[in-house]
């Protein structure tokens, strides 16, 4: 799969899904297991998509925020 993301997009989602993740831990140990579930996977599926550069989502309604200059 062709990556769907710029770095701008990659780094906002990297940074989200690391806080997301942070706030599942805090969340898993004060005992709000729901909450962590929830964080947790929303997290890491952001850190997927910063770690790839592909957004399933973007790919299944067309749209992408990667530059085209390697299409040339």
């Amino acid at each position: 799969m062709r990556p769907n993301l710029d770095e701008v997009d990659r780094t906002v989602r990297g940074i989200a899904g690391v806080w997301l993740v942070a706030t599942a831990v805090s969340a898993a140990r004060a005992g709000e297991r729901t909450t962590a579930l929830m964080t947790g996977i929303a997290g890491l599926g952001l850190l997927q998509n910063a770690a790839t550069g592909v957004c399933g989502g973007g790919l299944l309604f067309g749209f992408s925020t990667a530059s085209n200059e390697s299409e040339s």
